[in-house]
């Protein structure tokens, strides 16, 4: 597994060792499954994966409704595959919840998803703020408010799905889910020094611009896909709803972006630093690519050589 927060560089390092261990590349990214939004989920192009199979993007509409469930039912199916032609499977992304589903004996058989609700709660979070609806979620499970940063709203508003369905609080990974033993798995981690990880996530951001963010979110809307969609709760998209509406200046609606993925970069590293066997790479570290690479090919092949 190669995990890390966003524009960090895990798209290439997961290619590189593709390439190099005969492997295909499961993404673990919750935005890069829906179709024709390419620009602003950083979905790599046909160029950019150099002949290597990658599985679980472009795979649903932008209006369809998606959960980690299927996630982890469509991963596993393809590891299976995967392992079954003798290759390396190799899931790369940085959605927490996504690579806990692969990590974690996560069964959602029984999960309850009421969508009139978490629209409402999400709704909720939007007029009222953020902290609105963690302050109700600490009323009826003070431990899970304890746990979840009331920044996070997705997981703020599952907890508080799962209490008001099923009257159960929701349980704490580390704690509660024991670990799955379906795998034989390595996580490597990528990270940056935080000013170098910010400068690259900024550069990304003007780069997508660059490329057509802004016609692509036209031409999103104009297929008739409705700003209130999940698909466009992600970043990239929403954020400039209001400058099309005139409310904003486009100058605003880029600086809203970078601000808000920084955040987010800063999510992703908090969740997975949870992780306690994971392997860390501080790209800050190295000069180059090439002896980034050599040290997580010494790493993964030392962990090989003990299956």
């Amino acid at each position: 597994m190669i995990v890390g927060p966003t524009a960090v560089g895990k798209t290439d390092t997961a290619i590189y060792l593709a390439k190099k261990y005969n492997g295909e590349i499961i993404s673990a990214d919750s935005m890069q499954i829906y179709r024709y939004m390419n620009i602003g989920t950083a979905k790599p192009t046909p160029v950019e994966m150099e002949g290597i199979p990658h599985h679980l993007l472009d795979i649903v509409e932008p209006d369809e409704e998606f959960s980690v469930a299927e996630f982890q039912q469509m991963a596993k199916e393809k590891i299976k595959e995967i392992l079954a032609k003798g290759k390396l499977p190799i899931v790369a992304g940085g959605t927490g919840l996504y690579i806990n589903s692969l990590l974690y004996d996560m069964d959602f058989t029984s999960t309850i998803s009421n969508w009139k609700l978490r629209n409402q709660l999400e709704e909720e979070a939007q007029v009222k703020g953020n902290q609105y609806i963690h302050d109700k979620l600490k009323e009826i499970d003070p431990a899970a408010a304890d746990r979840i940063h009331p920044n996070n709203v997705k997981r703020v508003i599952r907890a508080l799905e799962v209490n008001y369905e099923g009257g159960e609080n929701i349980g704490n990974f580390s704690e509660d889910i024991p670990k799955s033993e379906d795998y034989n798995y390595l996580i490597i981690g990528l990270t940056r020094d935080r000013e170098e990880l910010y400068q690259q996530i900024n550069k990304r951001v003007e780069i997508m611009v660059e490329e057509g963010l802004l016609e692509e979110v036209e031409d999103l809307l104009a297929m008739g896909y409705s700003e209130d969609l999940v698909a466009f709760k992600g970043l990239g998209y929403k954020e400039f709803f209001e400058y099309f509406r005139g409310e904003q200046s486009l100058e605003e609606a880029i600086e809203i972006l970078k601000r808000d993925t920084r955040r987010y970069g800063k999510r992703q590293l908090t969740w997975f630093k949870r992780y306690q066997n994971i392997h860390w790479f501080n790209l800050t570290d190295y000069s180059s690519k090439e002896k980034l690479f050599l040290d997580i090919t010494k790493v993964l092949e030392g962990h090989l050589l003990k299956i």
